[in-house]
């Protein structure tokens, strides 16, 4: 028997249009028929001859599992925040706004299920859930000095 990990780092939404540069993320953990196994991630490299398929990233489970803590629940966990936060497109949008936007959009358009599936299921989520508090609470007491400073100066 072989054993293949594979993760798709994607979803319905985001693969929607084709798989093209898409990571896929996979581990051999043991696998005896090199051809089968080759054969099986062929598929996702050549989902669309005309285009590319997927980017194939191979890493450890345990490597895996860091690396989405922070890339996948912590964008996921923003975007619920500024959904939270109810942000909506404006008449005067900058780039990094519409980017916010986006990301609260890409965010909400996934199930509850599968954000808290991936706080749950990945045991380095509430690490990243922690640093995104610590550092939340960081950048407010750095403008909340600030402000402070310069108010102290005003006053003199």
């Amino acid at each position: 028997m072989d054993v293949l990990c594979t993760h798709p780092m994607f979803g319905p939404e985001s693969g929607k249009n084709g798989w093209k540069d898409l990571p896929l993320v996979y581990e051999k953990v043991r696998v005896r028929n090199e051809t089968r196994c080759s054969s099986f991630l062929h598929i996702f490299e050549s989902e669309n001859i005309l285009e590319k398929g997927c980017r194939m990233v191979e890493m450890s489970c345990e490597e895996h599992d860091k690396v989405a803590a922070r890339s996948q629940f912590l964008s996921h966990s923003i975007g619920r925040i500024l959904a939270e936060m109810g942000i909506e497109s404006t008449s005067m949008n900058t780039k990094s706004f519409e980017t916010l936007v986006k990301l609260k959009e890409s965010a909400t358009n996934d199930s509850f299920d599968l954000f808290s599936g991936l706080f749950i299921h990945n045991r380095f989520a509430q690490q990243e859930l922690m640093n995104l508090e610590q550092s939340f609470e960081k950048v407010k007491q750095r403008l909340l000095k600030k402000m402070s400073e310069q108010q102290s100066l005003s006053s003199v």
